[in-house]
This record gives C-alpha cells, sequence and structure tokens, in this order.
C-alpha cells in the first residue's frame, strides 16, 4: 500500500547533511511517496518559530501528519520546534547524548560546523579540483594530465562528467575525462593522448538502454541515440577496457556518489575531506 508524506528537512547552515541522512532512512521504505520542503540556516529562535508554525498549518491541512528530519544544533532553536504537529526526527538530540556519554567529554553545539570551511587548505584544494576538472573535461585539454590523479574513459554520457565534479567538490581529486569516440572503438584501440597515463585511467560503462534513454533526452533522433549504436558502442568500450586491463565499474543503477566511492576505492585514492 502506498503512502504520501510530506517531509521537512530543517538546518541551521545548508541543510546538505540533515537531507542525506533523511533519505538514506526513508528510502528502506520504497512504499512512500515524499513532497520534500527543504528549510536550510535555521539560526535564530525567531525564524524556527515561523517555521513551526508553518508545519503545524501544513499538519491541519493533511489527513496524515508530516515527517521533520532536523539537524538543529542550538538548544534554543530547537526548543521552539518542540509540540509541532509533526513526527520530528532530530538527529542531534538523538545521538549526542549518548556520545557525550561514551566519551566521556560535554559537548558544546556549534552551528554549521560540519559545512563551514574549516582548513582553508583542504577548502582550496577541493576549489582547485573542481576547476582542474571543468578545464580537463571532455578530452579538451591534456596538457595537464601530468598532475590528474584519475582520468575517466567510457562511451558519450556514460557519467564522466558529473563524476569528475563530484570528486572534485566532495573529495578534491584531481579528475579529467576523455570520451571514446566511434573512431577509436573501430576497432577499440586506446587513444594516443591516453597511451602515457594508462596508469591513471578509469573506464565507465552503462547498460545500452539506459544510455539510449539518456542520449534520446539530449538528441531524441539520429544514430547517436539508437539502441544499435549505443550497444555497439558499448560493447567496444568494454573490450577495450578487458584488453589494456582499465578497472572500470557499470554505471547504470548507481548514484554519483556511489559511483565516486567505489573509484576511490578501487584506485586506491584518499579522499581530501576533512
Amino acid at each position: 500500500m502506498r503512502q504520501r508524506r510530506t517531509v521537512y528537512f530543517l538546518s541551521d547552515h545548508t541543510g546538505i547533511t540533515v537531507e542525506a541522512m533523511g533519505r538514506s532512512l526513508l528510502s528502506q521504505f520504497p512504499e512512500l511517496e515524499i513532497d520534500t520542503v527543504h528549510w536550510p540556516f535555521i539560526d535564530r529562535a525567531e525564524k524556527a518559530e515561523k517555521v513551526a508554525e508553518h508545519i503545524n498549518r501544513a499538519a491541519m491541512e493533511s489527513v496524515v501528519r508530516p515527517i521533520v528530519f532536523s539537524t538543529l544544533v542550538d538548544p534554543e532553536v530547537r526548543g521552539r520546534l518542540k509540540g509541532v504537529r509533526a513526527w520530528v526526527f532530530d538527529f542531534f538530540e538523538s545521538c549526542t547524548d549518548g556520545l557525550a556519554e561514551e566519551l566521556g567529554l560535554a559537548h558544546h553545539p556549534v552551528r554549521g560546523c560540519s559545512h563551514g570551511v574549516g582548513d582553508l587548505h583542504s577548502y582550496h584544494e577541493r576549489i582547485h579540483a573542481v576547476n582542474y576538472a571543468l578545464t580537463n573535461d571532455d578530452g579538451a585539454v591534456t596538457r595537464n594530465y601530468p598532475a590528474a590523479e584519475v582520468i575517466l574513459i567510457g562511451v558519450s554520457r556514460s557519467g564522466k562528467t558529473p563524476t569528475c565534479l563530484f570528486l572534485g567538490l566532495q573529495h578534491g581529486i584531481l579528475a579529467a575525462n576523455w570520451p571514446l569516440t566511434e573512431e577509436e572503438l573501430e576497432p577499440p584501440r586506446l587513444p594516443e593522448p591516453l597511451v602515457p597515463w594508462k596508469g591513471k585511467l578509469f573506464g565507465l560503462t552503462i547498460d545500452p538502454l539506459h544510455l539510449q534513454r539518456i542520449r534520446q533526452e539530449r538528441r531524441p533522433t539520429g544514430r547517436y541515440s539508437s539502441l544499435e549504436q549505443c550497444r555497439n558502442e558499448v560493447r567496444a568500450a568494454e573490450r577495450l577496457f578487458d584488453a589494456e586491463g582499465i578497472p572500470s565499474l557499470d554505471t547504470t543503477a548507481m548514484s554519483v556518489e556511489e559511483i565516486a566511492t567505489r573509484l576511490l576505492q578501487k584506485m586506491s585514492l584518499e579522499s581530501r575531506m576533512k
């Protein structure tokens, strides 16, 4: 039986953490459909009161109460949400007291510390890595390959660019990518500019039917988005990966977060995330 709920993600900073944790919990209930409301930067009691009023109004207009996930740190701000007409999961309240007891240490609430700039060196490394990914996208520039920590290769629309950007933004990894063209896949051969950097190569592959759907969004008609073309390119790319001993990953059912995490493991790369 399917169910639909309104889900609030409340945070005193960007809301990235609370949404990731909340969605992870909700993913265990595949019958649930959700309407999400994001409310970041709730850093004052007055803001929390307005949010509480909004939630209460929404609850009165619905036959089922909303669900609230919160990572509000300040006890005073958090207190303004007590008694709202919703099921509230407060990550800090649920976890911090037990952790403090185990550690034998007092906790000192600091808003937004999980996503602050923090270590400036680490922050600048991540920004540099994002710029690197943008500059070295789609094989446009190869002179920077000596600095690359990984070079993604794969057919067009297999997920190379978003993975490179995610590796840069979230992990500070210098990632470039090269698209395998039809000419390079007939017969499959390693493009000449990549030969010196074979040890840095990582292949992305994808189910041809899924690839066709993605390509049709970009170019609905023509050979580029035909199922036959997608099958031929994917098959040839996978033969190339096998022949050259290039580690690879099937991205079909993976989020960009999972692709990046598995890539780091396979390539023995360490995240610079602080």
